[in-house]
């Protein structure tokens, strides 16, 4: 009987490897999933170590999930605490969300597969953890434009769905620029053509008067 293979050891700076590897694999394919073989190629790590780190491969994709989202959840709250007026404070958001987008364009893509495919427990911590945070910080900061004149009324639900739509749309659609436009690569350049015009569009939409 051959033996058994063996358990795997905690290998410093693995976990954290396998994420970095599972999100690039992710980002350049322009897919929302993985394959464990091509993972451990790429890594350079024994593929159980999946079992060891996450439990499997849904485990890793959420644990992906929670470090980049977090990473949005935090910058929105220092954002809130700033000392700026509410115009400055979304148009420094919008540019940090097409940054986001640009980083990781499987990002939204990934929180709502998992919101669809987890046990509703998991789907209810993913909203409750991510998305109602960013719907209360939108409320909140039109809520401060409008009081302070520079926004007028509008709905903060509807507002989340047209900000992160028009941020993450364009990175996830390599597919219609290479198709339509003759165009492959997410440059910095066209990173920053997009965000001024986003800022730009967005702003005038919610600008008061």
């Amino acid at each position: 009987m051959p033996d058994a293979a063996p358990v795997p050891v905690d290998t410093p700076g693995a976990r954290a490897q396998l994420l970095d590897t599972a999100s690039a694999i992710m980002r350049e394919g322009d897919i929302v999933d993985i394959s464990l073989s091509e993972l451990s190629l790429r890594s350079g790590l024994n593929s159980a170590l999946v079992k060891y780190y996450f439990g499997n491969k849904a485990g890793l994709m959420k644990a992906l999930l929670d470090r980049d989202m977090a990473a949005i959840t935090h910058s929105v709250e220092a954002l809130l605490a700033k000392d700026m007026d509410p115009a400055a404070k979304l148009k420094l958001h919008l540019g940090k969300m097409v940054d986001t987008y640009y980083a990781t364009p499987y990002l939204n893509r990934l929180l709502m597969r998992l919101v669809r495919d987890s046990d509703p427990e998991e789907a209810r911590r993913i909203a409750d953890t991510y998305l109602t945070p960013l719907h209360a910080a939108y409320e909140r900061l039109i809520r401060e434009g409008v009081k302070a004149g520079v926004f007028r009324p509008v709905d903060p639900q509807l507002f989340y769905f047209s900000a992160t739509g028009a941020a993450d749309r364009f990175f996830s659609a390599r597919l219609v620029l290479r198709h339509c436009f003759d165009q492959d690569t997410l440059t910095e350049e066209l990173r920053e053509r997009y965000k001024a015009h986003i800022i730009d569009l967005i702003m005038a939409g919610i600008r008061a008067g």
